[in-house]
């Protein structure tokens, strides 16, 4: 398994640099970039997991934190972190940086992020899977979404299943909703973020890694 490369990237909107641990089983391999949600960061248990998985699929990953160490040590009531605009902006300057097509993969309040980022820049975010994910708070931006877009939903996280249930039905990008059966919001029962991987991956390995269609 490829060991992971720290990177640095200039946080748009903001002073200082933006941290990243990327990971590259070869140098062609399509790239998952890995939008955190509230309270989260790059050195998440279940996001490195999942990231493990994609890796072993072939993928290469990149797990960023989108708020700078500055940021995240004065931002002690979350403003920041709850504030999508300016999540969305640095995943768009991760795409600016990278400037090859990717996948992304938004939790929480970072799903978010993702989708307005693949709305905004449809030629560039091939395939974007939300777990856990606060779709809704992206609603401005979906009439614009074009990638692919699985919605992945713990079946006992009830509040978020039925936000995740509305956005899906005003979708007209290709998209699914996955219900991870007995699953609480942070997928910790046995067994769930396991699907949730293997989930992840296929959505990927169907709309990432093969050609990007004829537009």
């Amino acid at each position: 398994m490829a060991e992971p490369e720290q990177v640095s990237l200039p946080a748009v909107h903001g002073a200082g640099a933006l941290t990243g641990d990327l990971t590259l089983p070869h140098d062609e391999a399509p790239l998952v970039v890995f939008a955190h949600g509230s309270g989260s960061s790059r050195h998440s248990e279940r996001n490195r997991w999942v990231a493990a998985r994609l890796q072993e699929a072939g993928f290469g990953t990149l797990l960023l934190d989108l708020l700078t160490d500055e940021e995240c040590d004065r931002d002690a009531h979350g403003e920041m972190r709850f504030n999508i605009p300016l999540l969305t902006v640095r995943v768009l300057g991760v795409l600016d940086w990278w400037r090859r097509p990717v996948g992304l993969f938004g939790a929480s309040t970072g799903a978010a992020a993702a989708l307005g980022a693949a709305a905004r820049r449809p030629d560039d975010v091939r395939a974007v899977v939300s777990r856990g994910g606060r779709p809704d708070l992206a609603s401005e931006s979906l009439s614009g979404l074009r990638a692919p877009t699985l919605l992945i939903v713990g079946g006992s996280d009830p509040e978020v299943l039925e936000l995740n249930r509305r956005v899906a039905g005003k979708l007209t990008a290709p998209h699914d909703l996955h219900v991870v059966e007995g699953a609480t919001h942070l997928f910790e029962e046995p067994g769930a973020l396991s699907r949730v991987a293997d989930e992840a991956a296929s959505w990927f390995t169907a709309h990432l890694a093969s050609p990007a269609p004829s537009r």
